[in-house]
Formats: C-alpha cells, sequence, structure tokens
C-alpha cells in the first residue's frame, strides 16, 4: 500500500475509539498483557476507510499514567485527540499540558478490573469545565442512572461508551432505557462501538435493534469507534466489519454523518 503524503490533508472520517499501545510502557497487574499497536499501524487501516483523525482513549492497563496516548499525541501535530484518566491528585499544570496536546475529556471505567471509580470526578469537574471537557464512561447498564445523576450534578457533557453497555438481550423497559433519555435531554453522547463486548458476534446484526434505539435517543449526539485493535477477537478482523451493523441499522447516510460530521463538535476544537 503506498505510503500516506504526510503534506496531503488527512481523510475526513473520525474514528473515536482507538488506544495505542507501547510493550515497553509499565502496566498494571492482574489484566491483559497488549500486544503492541503503534499508531502509525492504525492510522493506515484507518485511512482504508476514510478515516484520518482518531481518538486515543487510555487503556486501563496504563491507570493514571498517561504519557504513551500524550507522546502520541503530540507526534501527530493536532491531527489526533485523547481521552485520559486522571487521579485526584492530578495538577492544573499537568492538566494544561495534556489540553495542549490534544486533550479534550477524561475517562471513568467501572468495568475493567483495574478500571477506575468516579471517586476524583467532583475534584476534577471544575477544571474540566473551565476547559469544554467531556466526561468518558465504560459503564454497565445498571449503572446508568448513577451515571445520569452524576451528569446533572456536575453539569458536564457525558459520552457512554460502547452503546452504552447496551447487549441484544436488554429488556424493553428497564431503569437504564429512562437513565438514558434523561442523559440525552441534558447533552450526553454515545458511541457506537464495541460490538464485541455486548455479547455478539460478527456479523452483530443482533445489535440492530439496539442500535437503532439508541440512535433515536441519542440524534445527532453519537459518534463510531472501532476500538481497535481489540484484545480478545481472533487474528484477521477487519475494521470494516466494525462499520457495517451502524451501515444496516441507520442506512450509509448516517453512517457518513457519525464518522465525518458529528464528532466535529466533541473534537475538533
Amino acid at each position: 500500500m503506498t505510503q500516506r503524503d504526510p503534506r496531503e490533508p488527512a481523510p475526513a472520517g473520525w474514528d473515536c475509539h482507538v488506544h495505542v499501545f507501547d510493550p515497553v510502557a509499565p502496566r498494571l497487574a492482574g489484566h491483559y498483557a497488549p500486544a503492541p499497536a503503534p499508531i502509525e499501524d492504525i492510522e493506515r487501516i484507518a485511512a482504508e476507510h476514510g478515516v484520518g483523525h482518531l481518538v486515543l482513549v487510555q487503556p486501563s492497563v496504563y491507570g493514571t499514567d498517561n504519557s504513551v496516548l500524550e507522546r502520541t499525541l503530540l507526534r501527530s501535530g493536532g491531527r489526533h485527540r485523547g481521552v485520559v484518566v486522571l487521579g485526584r491528585d492530578t495538577s492544573e499544570a499537568q492538566i494544561d499540558l495534556l489540553h495542549d496536546a490534544g486533550v479534550r475529556g477524561v475517562r471513568f471505567n467501572l468495568v475493567s478490573p483495574v478500571g477506575n471509580g468516579d471517586d476524583a470526578l467532583e475534584v476534577l469537574a471544575p477544571g474540566l469545565q473551565r476547559r469544554g471537557w467531556h466526561v468518558q464512561w465504560y459503564a454497565q447498564p445498571a449503572q446508568l442512572p448513577r451515571i445520569a445523576e452524576l451528569q446533572a450534578r456536575t453539569g458536564l457533557v457525558f459520552v457512554l461508551d460502547h452503546l452504552a453497555g447496551l447487549r441484544a438481550d436488554v429488556s424493553a423497559e428497564p431503569p437504564c432505557w429512562r437513565a438514558l433519555e434523561r442523559l440525552s435531554r441534558a447533552g450526553a453522547w454515545v458511541k457506537l462501538s464495541g460490538w464485541y463486548r455486548l455479547g455478539a458476534d460478527a456479523p452483530y446484526d443482533v445489535l440492530t435493534p439496539v442500535i437503532r434505539q439508541v440512535s433515536e435517543i441519542f440524534g445527532r449526539h453519537k459518534v463510531w469507534g472501532s476500538d481497535w485493535p481489540h484484545t480478545s477477537l481472533p487474528a484477521g478482523s477487519r475494521m470494516e466489519a466494525l462499520l457495517e451493523p451502524v451501515r444496516d441499522a441507520l442506512g450509509a447516510a448516517e453512517l457518513d454523518r457519525c464518522l465525518r460530521d458529528y464528532p466535529q463538535a466533541l473534537y475538533a476544537s
């Protein structure tokens, strides 16, 4: 494949959930050992699908050490954005450096065995508000009512990872759906991503009704993410297979808007 000339503009599309792994970076014990995943490999795969901008999400295995993500953003020259994990004691100066590198959000992972709880949110909230950062949540559906309460209390923009954790067998009228509507009315977003985390197998068509219902709730406040690279999918998995569920559920035009138009509001500034 011919390398893209760096003087040419990057493709317009956005992949709003990828992870970069460095094999020599220290990681937390008790979870998976990631394979190397340099940004150049992800850029190459993404460009084949019209995607030139990436949102790097801090992996749980690195805890609050965002150095791999920060270095990668600085090398990108403003092309990509980042979402980090912060502790209660993170200084304003540290957060400013991350902002200058391209970070626009902070993540709370309530699912991973080495994830982080939301105890730092209240401390960080004023600084996040000043900088216009959002708060990204990897959570289970049962946790959505509490997340809706936190959004109302802080006034911050919330973003829900991986279809808000909704699996194909989700009940029609549980509290989580009311929480999603409350979150949406207050300006929250959802990521159409993480199909393999939701009890589904390729081609993921079992999730079509859920994707449609979530899309109706969030309207323009939705973005797509590949969650690339995956830690539990077989070798040879295709990024195209991760785009198809959105195309099948919402149509090609809406997929294009999820890739090119909607992400601008969250990440382009």
